[in-house]
């Protein structure tokens, strides 16, 4: 045998032992504590609902107890910056609106954490688009109408925080329709909600999953959905581009981000646990029948979606001149 066919054989040789051990070590990483879900919102939203949905089916799948702990303040930014600097070993994993931690650059004067930089993508799990309601006392029951009123009448919109996915979402249908609201801001979607539905605010766009029931009660009235196409649960219903604001979309994207830093199989054993949890029929349905789409990406897929995003909204928050230090 020459050197040279020799080297080479030992060369693939050696490859391939590199690629079967890689395969083995992402196959064989297995928890061997509790693992914790950070929402970075209070309890109640579209993020702890979606955590509080998989805990159960991710710790069997795991074999190991996972636990939702939600750590809210400064638009989810507390909750995100704890995970960003937790050790980056895959046992504290941050679940939050993946378009509003984007955005969060462009707002913010100062963070205490770099979103890109910090964290990075494991898998999305659900869309749900955002609703645009408003009381029943309030008289339009279209957004034509509700356009027209506002010009006449103070309307209060009430934002889940100054700078989150809702408040940017009306700012850009303000500005693309020219309605006119005043935005009152709120610690979560939670208490918007519950003051709509109590009058003290008129007007809310919010995430479908945590807005939905109030519809479905009759405690507040949906005028329009913001995704592209309507959605089969509330057919009746049209979207806010149908109604004059071609190309309107847009809504929460509720998805699973780790410290940068933690290793790769780690993230591809947890991504694939996620994604099954994720997409068992139950949680699948259930889901579906509160107006949230389960939607899953590898971990290069959600920090391109990331990026995008950041992209997007920040040209919004630019227009809108929305600084908060």
């Amino acid at each position: 045998m020459t050197l040279t066919r020799r080297n080479a054989i030992l060369a693939c040789t050696a490859a391939l032992a590199a690629t079967t051990a890689t395969a083995q070590t992402a196959a064989e990483w297995q928890p061997t504590k509790t693992l914790k879900l950070i929402v970075p919102y209070p309890p109640g939203g579209s993020s702890d609902i979606i955590a509080r949905s998989i805990s159960q089916p991710l710790s069997e799948l795991l074999k190991q107890t996972v636990i939702v702990e939600n750590k809210p303040g400064a638009n989810g930014n507390l909750g995100a910056d704890f995970v960003a600097k937790a050790e980056p070993d895959g046992y504290t994993m941050l679940l939050c609106d993946v378009g509003a931690l984007a955005i969060s650059p462009s707002v913010y004067t100062r963070l205490a954490f770099d979103p890109s930089k910090d964290l990075r993508g494991v898998t999305m799990l659900a869309y749900s688009p955002h609703l645009l309601v408003v009381h029943p006392s309030v008289k339009a029951n279209n957004l034509k109408e509700l356009i027209a009123l506002s010009k006449t009448a103070d309307l209060n919109f009430a934002v889940t925080a100054t700078g989150s996915a809702p408040h940017l979402a009306g700012v850009a249908l303000e500005r693309a329709s020219g309605a006119r609201w005043q935005y009152i801001p709120y610690k979560g979607g939670v208490t918007a909600i519950q003051d709509t539905v109590a009058g003290q605010t008129q007007v809310l766009m919010n995430g479908m999953l945590a807005t939905l029931p109030q519809v479905q009660n009759g405690k507040l009235k949906v005028l329009g959905v913001s995704k592209s196409t309507r959605m089969p649960l509330i057919g009746d219903v049209p979207t806010i581009a149908e109604q004059g604001v071609p190309g309107y979309e847009s809504g929460t994207w509720q998805g699973i981000l780790l410290p940068r830093g933690t290793p790769e199989a780690v993230v591809q054993r947890l991504n694939k646990a996620l994604i099954t949890a994720i997409r068992s029929p139950d949680i699948r349905s259930r889901l579906a029948g509160q107006g949230a789409e389960v939607v899953t990406m590898t971990p290069t897929e959600q920090d391109q979606f990331f990026a995008k995003e950041r992209a997007r909204w920040a040209s919004v928050v630019k227009a809108a001149n929305i600084k908060l230090d």
